[in-house]
């Protein structure tokens, strides 16, 4: 058995399966594509890839099955999904994923494209070795039961990239005992199993609710914080907020004035497509590349912002960005407005066990309403425009948002 050694894991030791996979071209491209995207615009350090990012969950998937006593074939599915996960990502991960959605209807975790590829390497090798790559594509999705371990509330995903996130920037807030995590992930629930047995100790994988044992709502809300926290203090730093959406933007106009397809574009790793920008983009592409960022003319919370507003679809904020430098007088080109979804914490569904009963995290645990109401309170919309346009930026922005902002 190969291992490889991580800088988070130690050796991550590898199943047959996995070694091919890893040297499929599909899976070698995760190599150039970062984790964090834009936030390591803010932590110099946060250089870590996706290819090793899918390497940890493959090492946690496989801890966690060692207790979960599933059947060889299901577990040998859910390794390679756990391998394959994130192999579906455009470049700069998350950061192009709503330009990808909104142009083909489908999100990271719909890999029946890769499936699919003229190469079919990752077909075959799935197939030479007795897997189903529909199978694998559902799992990643997060269904079927056990799915949830692979992308769910208490998957091995977010314990990852927690971890992995807070050593490559240095910040302490992503710590989490991934170590417990994984060791006490139970399967209940769910029936018998398609072979005539199971019961409550010896669930269908297919059906079956992923669970955290008795006894462990802390280890649940240390996920929680961990994620809230991170939330803060890395993910929605103001300045990757404000490099993420030039970035998107710079990547709409790409394919507008390009011919490139959308299909070319998601398989693209970070570097091509930074050069791509540099190229056609200029306005926004050289300024990514320098970290000539915009400033922020306005950075309003939930309070400040009417329902409406904070709701605008695409469409809308495209609409208001030409509204807003119409009347500051401003080439619709240099503003950008950035309406996060709402607040929420996909955590906090997670199932625990409690006095012997399966209970929400939000319904078990006192710490979920806290943590809600400071996501609801960090939570900001962002309008960006250069330095020099900021003042009028900032008053046009007011009355066409419907700002409720101090003068």
């Amino acid at each position: 058995m190969n291992a490889i050694k991580d800088s988070v894991h130690g050796h991550v030791r590898l199943d047959p399966v996995a070694t091919e996979l890893i040297d499929t071209p599909a899976f070698q491209r995760l190599r150039h594509i970062k984790q964090l995207s834009t936030v390591r615009l803010v932590y110099p350090s946060a250089n870590h890839t996706r290819f090793e990012h899918s390497l940890g969950v493959y090492h946690l998937a496989r801890q966690a099955l060692d207790g979960l006593g599933l059947d060889p074939d299901t577990a040998a599915h859910v390794r390679a999904a756990a391998l394959l996960h994130d192999a579906g990502h455009g470049p700069y991960g998350h950061q192009t994923e709503g330009i990808i959605r909104r142009r083909t209807g489908r999100d990271h975790d719909d890999v029946e494209w890769l499936l699919t590829d003229p190469d079919r390497e990752v077909t075959r090798v799935l197939e030479r070795n007795g897997l189903d790559p529909e199978r694998v594509t559902a799992l990643i999705a997060g269904e079927g039961g056990v799915g949830a371990l692979v992308s769910g509330e208490l998957d091995v995903d977010r314990m990852d990239y927690l971890v992995r996130d807070a050593h490559h920037t240095g910040v302490p807030y992503g710590t989490v005992d991934t170590g417990r995590l994984v060791n006490e992930l139970r399967l209940v629930g769910g029936g018998n199993r398609p072979d005539g047995g199971g019961s409550d100790a010896d669930p269908d994988p297919a059906s079956a609710d992923l669970v955290l044992a008795e006894g462990n709502v802390a280890t649940a809300e240390s996920l929680l914080l961990a994620r809230s926290l991170m939330n803060a203090v890395v993910y929605r730093h103001h300045v990757s907020r404000v490099a993420g959406a030039m970035l998107e933007r710079a990547c709409e106009r790409y394919l507008d004035r390009t011919e490139t397809d959308v299909e070319r574009f998601r398989r693209m790793a970070d570097h091509d497509l930074l050069v791509e920008l540099r190229e056609h983009v200029p306005e926004l592409g050289r300024r990514i590349e320098r970290r000539d960022l915009y400033k922020r003319a306005v950075w309003a919370g939930l309070g400040e912002v009417p329902a409406g507003t904070v709701d605008a679809d695409h469409a809308a904020a495209l609409a208001a960005e030409r509204e807003i430098a119409d009347r500051a007088g401003v080439d619709p080109k240099r503003v950008v407005v950035d309406v996060p979804s709402r607040p929420g914490l996909k955590e906090s569904d997670s199932a625990v066990v409690v006095d012997g009963i399966t209970q929400r995290l939000s319904d078990a645990s006192e710490l979920v309403a806290g943590i809600r109401a400071a996501e609801r309170g960090r939570w900001r919309l962002g309008v960006y425009c250069p330095a020099e346009h900021v003042d009028a930026v900032r008053e046009a922005a007011r009355g066409v948002l419907g700002l409720r902002i101090a003068e």
